[in-house]
């Protein structure tokens, strides 16, 4: 009876309906999974990062030139399942008020964004925390780490990388002198730069 019931609901929705309740859906599942293996202690961000860099803490200088941190990654798993699953069910809201189609897609793309960028944000903050914790940072000086964010070539952006110090894993920006350094790539921490931006390279590098 449930069945048959499900059945005619889905049946008496407009298309643009089931698209909006078809991507709540499926991503409030993927949102949940997400949340359970955090919990879990499984980070699947280290695994699909895309490499796109922005930052909303930056400065203005005297040139009224505004200097973006390119260690705040805007796109990652966790901001772009918050962006469908707000787009999503904002969508299925809107429409089942009675918006128009185009109104409820801008209202719901809107929504998605600011959730994309809140998430963004408060992961960027979480890991400017993770930099400070209780170990100091020249800890790291001269231990091995790994690459969690690529790292572009010849000190032409900031990746991220990963080191555990004393059973904690940190997080910390890092650039290199050398080429491109891939998700994956051990590196050698030699030199700890200006707002505790690590110097890093690969292993053979230091050999």
């Amino acid at each position: 009876m449930n069945l048959i019931f499900l059945g005619n609901w889905w049946h008496d929705l407009r298309f643009e309906e089931q698209v909006f309740w078809t991507i709540a859906v499926i991503f409030t599942i993927l949102f949940v999974l997400q949340l359970v293996t955090s919990i879990m202690g499984i980070d699947i961000d280290s695994d699909f990062e895309i490499d796109v860099n922005a930052d909303f803490d930056g400065s203005i200088d005297s040139d009224g030139h505004f200097d973006i941190d390119p260690g705040f990654t805007l796109f990652s798993v966790r901001s772009i399942i918050a962006f469908f699953t707000f787009f999503g069910w904002v969508g299925v809201i809107t429409l089942s008020g009675g918006m128009d189609i185009k109104l409820a897609i801008l209202v719901s793309f809107i929504s998605g964004l600011i959730a994309l960028v809140f998430v963004a944000f408060v992961l960027y903050q979480l890991v400017k925390l993770a930099e400070v914790g209780n170990v100091e940072i020249e800890d790291v000086l001269g231990k091995y780490g790994k690459v969690y964010l690529p790292i572009p070539a010849n000190r032409e952006g900031i990746g991220y990388v990963t080191v555990d110090i004393g059973n904690k894993i940190m997080e910390l920006r890092s650039v290199t002198d050398g080429e491109r350094l891939e998700t994956g790539t051990i590196i050698y921490i030699f030199k700890i730069l200006e707002d505790n931006i690590l110097l890093v390279g690969k292993i053979k590098d230091k050999e």
